[in-house]
């Protein structure tokens, strides 16, 4: 709460001498001691009080309580002080200080509430303030975390650490010190608090540590605790006014004079005004009779509960509210409804009150009447909050409609008092057994209502502290409900030849997992809180904190039968066999993104809640029962042979059923499981709707989806039960292949089949076991099928999936290698098949993994050659160079590889690829077919006079490098592709500097010289390639010039010095250089500076 540095508000009761006045209170405080006289808070006997606060069990107190504490502590705890002074003339002093005594709360579970948010435990009053944590590792550590940061936490470790002080108590006021250690950045403090009770509430408290928050701060905790826990070390005075009336006129001054000397800087002035207005005989302070006195308790008007500061509750929502989605809002107002919950089940009035103000302050969002104005719906983050309140999604069904619907309930109907009220409430002589009987063939009570509305009595019964009544009602329900499903069982056996047509219904549009009101939960959380292994002692145990870490160690068990269950029946059983009920239930799949995601989280968590309760054989019977229900109820069940197209997915509960009844009863195991494994909204065709029955919808228009956000998680739910199917199959031959038909058929994903391909494979080949040669199969046909699902389309992935299934068949064996590349092509690309599948094939570390044989070698050699020469008729330009490799020791397949190559270079090859291959033929040795190949990939080369950094000038001139050393032949007939194809200056240059440096063929193949003269430049084939590149230096020379810019002269200048080397070649080149600068000088005169630097160098 706000803990203010203001003093309290004023006592609303007056208190004044007997006989003061004829409008005073008859009730007089017998007089006692003297003036400031006090007394330690102890009982008759320090073990007796502790016997009474719970310090000791019953029955250890080493003395019985005293009648006088026996009816001191029920005054204390339901009469406000001033009714016991009306009611008695004179009260002793004795009894007055034992009900002062008694008033001060007892139980720390309170102060905890108002002190701490419920942060883990399901059911806030099991375990308040958050003493339930999430158990193991981590999570244990990151809650103990937060647990230690609340204000209750904080406060107990200031009460252990000596922080509290000047602990005095003054009729039913409180006050102390409460001093915060020093930390490493602020230095210690002392904070002054004070706190005002009645009938065992804390009414109001004030610390001058200046906190806002919706809870007490830390200091008004240790406060509170120390008296809880020391009630012997807190001295006890009886309300000022008490001590007052016992002072004569002289006593009365000096106390005031003192007071004032003391307190002189802050009360002067408010005692010179007081004193003004005593004296003056109209003042409205002598029309009232009496003085207020804050430590005298309530009076008979005042409402007596917890103190709870409003204000700052409603400035809290605001803040969470304004934060949107960020800074977990959302988390910190879920928090505050589960302290509404605490609140209410502790029957506390402030639940109710602080509800009214979460909700003032969601009307009063500004948002609201922006988005009505605006039409549109509200976020998923406001629906989350207000759990489905946008109108636009099933209007008859919003949570403003439920509230109205609500506000309609009653509890008058006489049936259901009897059901909640009583534990023997039956009827064995009724015999009707029609739908909506009140009573089924045992005579035990049913109660007939919708689903989530019933559940929701229960849940309200609970939440206000009627666990039995809420308890009695959940039995009645689940009754019910199992009545009602063997009812929908023995309807569908007698229709099924006619639901059987490949159609079917939705029974219930409104499921149960899922729903707003967490029907099932509430049954389920109901039934398990009473077969807890629940210690007596911990709700009557002062020292609660002790005890808070019990909540984790809570286990459950099959407790004594109650009334209305079957023999063999427990709390337990019928908890598990409601939450099976709801799980298997068909539903259709709500609209919209939250309520999707709600439905899957709601059946999560309700699942993660049956894998903490042991299963024993009471249970796997249960299990049985319910599984087989499911398979055989038709259009109720998610189970049924045939679900409607939308209905919510049963994959997570069915691995849930399959897992727990696998070491019982596989063979329902797997049918139940497979069963499950179907996903009909991703099918092209799926059953239509019945719209000849009440409550049935029609199916989507075939081939298109409806929008499925959670369709991702769904699938990989699907994917996890197939995955733990699959392993769980591991060894069983049958299993496996039907296993693996159910994958084919219903898992349409790619990456989710390659998992559970990668799944199995890494099961059948553990390494602490011979591989599972079956296992392995299994995951090769997956493989299989994931290289054609994804043949025809783009996946990023797809290399790595060719590698794994190449490597998956060479486990399986040398058949399974023969058998994909004898049919590549409807598994992989010719590239993939070439580059990938036959190069890993042919691999050594292939042939050693499988221990072939020299004749298994060369058929599994063949096999490769022939799905690369396939590869490379297929697709020439990327699979040609692996062709030729692979086929490189088998000569009749390099010459149809090299074949290929041929017919494809003058279409569909380019010059890139050619050279590449061209290199390649050198490189093993086969110049002339490197030439071949060279040639033609000149006439695809088209290299213009600016681009002097090509890529393929290199290959270019490997080309020309390569036909000089074949001879002055080769060289001549591939000059005048050169010509034609090379229109870079500087590169046709170059190739004509190295041809004139040796003799053509001069350097052999094994590198022997051969004697000769050098080529002449005017002869042919140089004279050409000279002409040309002169011609190329003039081209390029004018092209330049047409757009150069001063910061290029420099470089043009050294241009047409490499230009002049190359026209000195020829035996006229001087002349004709001479005409082409004087022809520059001529054409291009305006660009003076530039023709100046031409004439400096050239002349």
């Amino acid at each position: 709460m706000a803990e203010r540095g203001q003093l309290p508000p004023p006592a609303k009761r007056l208190c004044c001498r007997p006989g003061y006045g004829s409008g005073c209170r008859p009730g007089q405080r017998a007089g006692g001691a003297g003036p400031g006289s006090g007394a330690l808070c102890a009982g008759p006997s320090s073990a007796a009080a502790a016997a009474a606060l719970g310090l000791l069990p019953l029955g250890k107190t080493q003395s019985p309580e005293s009648l006088l504490d026996i009816a001191a502590r029920k005054v204390a705890e339901k009469w406000p002080f001033q009714r016991v002074e009306e009611r008695f003339e004179r009260i002793p002093e004795p009894v007055q200080r034992r009900i002062v005594y008694w008033s001060f709360p007892r139980s720390e579970r309170e102060i905890c509430m108002y002190s701490s948010f419920n942060t883990g435990a399901e059911d806030p009053a099991a375990a308040p303030g958050g003493a339930a944590t999430t158990p193991g590792g981590a999570a244990d550590a990151a809650a103990a975390a937060d647990e230690n940061r609340l204000p209750f936490r904080r406060g107990i470790a200031l009460l252990d650490g000596g922080c509290v002080d000047n602990v005095l108590q003054v009729g039913f006021h409180l006050s102390g010190t409460v001093t915060e250690p020093a930390m490493q950045s602020e230095p210690e403090t002392v904070c002054n608090v004070a706190i005002s009770f009645d009938r065992c509430k804390i009414t109001s408290v004030t610390c001058s540590c200046g906190n806002k928050d919706i809870f007490y701060c830390a200091h008004v905790v240790a406060l509170s605790l120390y008296r809880i826990r020391k009630p012997d070390q807190v001295k006890l005075h009886l309300p000022i006014s008490e001590t007052l009336f016992q002072m004569n006129r002289d006593q009365l001054q000096k106390f005031v004079q003192y007071l004032i000397t003391v307190h002189h800087t802050e009360v002067l002035p408010t005692a010179q005004k007081l004193a003004d207005e005593i004296l003056s005989q109209n003042s409205e302070i002598n029309q009232v009779h009496g003085a207020p006195d804050p430590t005298a308790g309530a009076s008979i008007d005042d409402e007596n509960c917890w103190h709870l500061d409003e204000e700052q509750v409603q400035e809290q929502v605001k803040l969470f509210l304004s934060q949107g989605g960020y800074h977990g809002s959302g988390k910190q107002l879920n928090l505050l409804f589960a302290k509404v919950r605490e609140m209410l089940k502790m029957r506390d009035s402030n639940g109710a009150r602080m509800l009214t103000l979460i909700t003032e302050q969601f009307m009063a969002d500004p948002r609201l009447s922006l988005w009505r104005q605006q039409g549109t719906a509200m976020t998923d983050k406001y629906r989350q909050l207000w759990d489905e309140l946008d109108s636009s999604n099933r209007p008859h069904r919003t949570v403003f409609t439920r509230a109205i619907e609500a506000c309609d309930l009653h509890w008058q109907d006489s049936h259901l008092q009897h059901i909640i009220s009583s534990d023997l409430y039956t009827n064995y002589c009724y015999h009707d057994d029609t739908e909506n009987s009140l009573f089924d063939s045992h005579g035990w009570p049913l109660w007939h209502e919708h689903v989530p509305t019933a559940c929701a009595r229960v849940d309200a019964l609970r939440s206000h502290g009627y666990p039995r009544e809420a308890l009695r009602l959940a039995i009645a329900i689940v009754n019910t409900l199992r009545r009602q499903q063997q009812k929908q069982l023995d309807m569908f056996r007698a229709q099924k030849k006619e639901l059987h047509r490949g159609v079917t219904s939705i029974t219930n549009l409104e499921g149960w997992v899922g729903h707003p009101l967490d029907p099932i939960g509430t049954l389920f959380s109901s039934l398990m809180e009473a077969c807890r292994v629940d210690d007596e002692s911990f709700h009557g145990f002062s020292d609660f904190t002790e005890n808070m870490g019990q909540c984790k160690a809570l286990e459950y068990q099959h407790l004594p039968a109650h009334k209305f269950l079957e023999e063999g029946e427990s709390y337990l059983t019928l908890a598990v066999e409601v939450a099976l009920i709801g799980l298997g239930q068909q539903r259709i799949m709500p609209d919209g993104l939250y309520a999707q995601e709600k439905v899957c989280r709601n059946e999560e968590q309700l699942i993660s809640k049956l894998q903490e309760i042991e299963l024993d054989d009471t249970l796997v019977k249960i299990f049985r029962k319910q599984a087989v229900f499911l398979l055989e109820a038709g259009p109720y069940s998610g189970l049924g042979e045939v679900i409607h197209r939308e209905s919510v997915p049963m994959h997570t509960f069915a691995k849930y059923l399959f897992t727990s009844l696998l070491p019982h009863d596989a063979e329902l195991a797997y049918k139940t499981a497979l069963r499950a494994m179907r996903l009909l909204v991703l099918e092209s065709t799926a059953p239509s709707g019945d719209m000849s029955r009440p409550h049935h919808i029609a199916s989507v228009v075939p081939n298109r989806y409806p929008r499925w956000f959670t369709l991702s998680h769904i699938e990989s739910q699907q994917c996890e039960l197939a995955s733990t199917m699959l392993t769980a199959a591991k060894g069983d031959v049958r299993r496996l292949e039907t296993v693996l038909e159910s994958i084919q058929k219903n898992i349409h994903s790619s990456s989710h089949i390659f998992k559970l391909a990668q799944d199995a494979f890494k099961i059948a080949t553990l390494m602490d076991s011979l591989p599972d040669i079956t296992l392995l199969k299994v995951s090769l046909e997956l493989g299989l099928q994931v290289m054609r699902m994804t043949l025809s389309t783009l996946n990023w992935r797809r290399r790595e999936m060719v590698r794994w299934l190449v490597t998956c068949a060479t486990e399986v064996g040398v058949y399974a290698l023969d058998s994909i590349m004898q049919n590549w092509f409807t598994l992989f690309t010719p590239t993939e098949a070439t580059s990938i599948v036959a190069t890993t094939v042919m691999s050594n570390s292939t042939i050693v993994r499988l221990h072939l044989d020299c004749h298994q070698q060369e058929k599994l050699a063949g096999s490769a050659r022939t799905l690369a020469l396939q590869c490379a008729m297929k697709d020439p330009q990327n699979c040609a160079l692996s062709a030729l490799t692979l086929c490189e020791k088998d000569h009749i397949a390099f010459e149809t590889a090299y074949q290929i190559v041929l017919d494809a270079a003058t279409t569909g090859m380019s010059y890139s690829q050619l050279f590449t291959i061209a290199r390649y033929m050198e490189h093993r040795g086969y110049p002339m077919r490197a030439y071949k190949l060279a040639t033609l990939a000149m006439t695809h080369l088209n290299l213009s006079y600016n681009q002097d950094t090509h890529p393929a000038i290199n290959d270019v001139l490997w080309a020309c490098a390569l036909s000089h050393s074949l001879g002055k032949n080769e060289l001549a007939a591939i000059i005048p592709l050169v010509v034609k194809s090379v229109k870079c200056a500087t590169v046709l240059s170059d190739i004509l500097r190295r041809c004139t440096l040796t003799t053509p063929g001069m350097v052999g193949l094994h590198g022997r010289r051969n004697s000769g003269k050098l080529m002449s430049l005017d002869k042919a084939p140089l004279r050409q390639l000279l002409d040309a590149t002169i011609g190329a230096y003039i081209n390029t020379t004018h092209s330049r010039l047409t757009h150069i810019s001063p910061r290029h002269y420099s470089e043009f200048i050294e241009f047409l010095s490499k230009a002049r080397e190359t026209f000195l070649m020829a035996h006229d080149g001087h002349i004709q250089f001479t005409q082409f600068i004087d022809n520059l000088k001529q054409i291009y005169k305006g660009k003076k500076k530039l023709m100046m630097l031409v004439r400096e160098r050239f002349g």
